[in-house]
């Protein structure tokens, strides 16, 4: 059985990290019903563009059409359909049913997902996908360990689980807290993150109960890279990743990490210290804390909601290597680095690589001591064979000392 990593691609330098990371599909989204509508997604001429390039790596494309569609637009949506499976697309993932329906009569071949936004979570609604006929499932984020076992041995449908990412605070597919609040409906992917923001918890005497937290709402991010094990033996098809709208730094980390843990498991060389050390690096490159959520019981509050502060980015992602001129390379800065910094290469040609930095000149080959404007280009030498879109990171995790 082949297991697949299935990467988000926001913009066509996501979806090209993404392949280098290791990824077996990748799933984006086009100009139009898409769950994503503020993600960069891909025009017509872009997504003929990702589709040909992720072939030529053997890595499959699935489109989201994943909204709602309104009857004015069905003509429209057909139409859109029709062009990506004229232009190669692996699959479409689909919530509106009377859509799957259309789509299924017109284009008869084309594999069609049921996107998690149709809240697949027992196994009542996966029989009920089965016998409508769909190749695969993507199930809602709570489901459980159990509930998914249940549904795989008793349906044999291919099985798609989001292992990593954010959590909506609703049930998968469900919300209409930012429609109500905001006009911006998450169901035609516009959501405008209203859990996201802070608010006050009132009494019945208007008194304020959350002083200090003011996020109550906000949920701590999904990790699931403990339970891979378990999803593997269960035959679960597909891990999914979510972050459309992530840097290429967050696609090229979690990606990577969650390569070498799927194959360690495959090839029986997991450990609890390998394991360790990927969560670790996950942790680095989210905004949130992380917990493995529905995959290990149901959690409670303190198991589901952040800690009540403003998410706070790390600087860790130093750097992208736009080019190697026989050990010259030219990196452009994404955060402050200075003259002796501790750095890490991450590649997809080899392991990650430590490196210390050393002298450092800017565009015309003058020595400077740091790395300050964001965006500048930076020139060093190092013997590393460093090929373009490299990544440099800040080290921060003693990799040695733990596994």
């Amino acid at each position: 059985m082949e297991y697949e990593l299935l990467a988000p691609a926001g913009d066509m330098e996501c979806l090209k990290w993404a392949i280098e990371a290791g990824c077996d599909a990748v799933y984006l989204g086009g100009s139009r019903f898409g769950a994503r509508a503020f993600s960069k997604n891909f025009n017509d001429v872009e997504l003929g563009q990702a589709i040909n390039y992720a072939h030529l790596y053997g890595v499959k494309v699935y489109l989201t059409c994943n909204t709602l569609i309104y009857e004015s637009e069905v003509e429209e949506f057909v139409d859109f359909v029709r062009f990506a499976y004229q232009n190669g697309i692996d699959a479409v993932l689909i919530q509106d049913l009377g859509m799957y329906d259309l789509i299924h009569q017109k284009f008869p071949d084309l594999e069609i997902h049921a996107s998690t936004q149709m809240h697949i979570h027992n196994l009542e609604g996966a029989m009920v996908a089965k016998k409508l006929g769909f190749k695969r499932i993507v199930l809602a984020r709570e489901t459980n360990l159990e509930t998914i076992k249940k549904i795989k041995e008793e349906t044999g449908l291919d099985i798609e689980v989001f292992v990593h990412g954010s959590l909506c605070v609703s049930y998968s597919g469900q919300c209409l807290f930012s429609s109500l609040v905001g006009g911006r409906s998450g169901n035609r992917g516009a959501c405008a993150g209203s859990c996201r923001l802070p608010y006050d918890i009132l009494s019945k005497d208007n008194e304020v109960l959350n002083k200090d937290k003011k996020y109550p709402l906000s949920m701590k991010d999904l990790c699931a890279i403990s339970s891979i094990g378990n999803l593997i033996d269960m035959g679960v098809n597909s891990f999914k990743i979510e972050g459309r709208m992530r840097s290429i730094y967050y696609i090229a980390t979690v990606l990577s990490s969650y390569r070498k843990i799927i194959d360690d498991v495959i090839n029986n060389r997991i450990n609890d210290k390998t394991i360790n050390y990927y969560l670790k690096v996950l942790n680095r490159c989210a905004n949130r804390e992380s917990n493995p959520q529905f995959f290990k019981g149901l959690p409670n509050y303190k198991d589901q909601y952040y800690n009540g502060n403003r998410e706070v980015s790390n600087q860790d992602f130093l750097g992208v290597v736009l080019s190697n001129d026989n050990g010259l390379i030219t990196l452009e800065q994404r955060n402050y680095f200075k003259k002796g910094t501790i750095v890490e290469f991450i590649s997809p040609n080899f392991e990650e690589t430590e490196y210390t930095i050393e002298d450092i000149y800017d565009e015309d080959m003058n020595l400077i001591e740091e790395a300050n404007h964001a965006q500048m280009i930076v020139k060093f030498k190092t013997d590393i064979p460093l090929c373009k879109d490299d990544i440099m990171r800040l080290k921060t995790i003693d990799k040695e000392s733990i596994l």
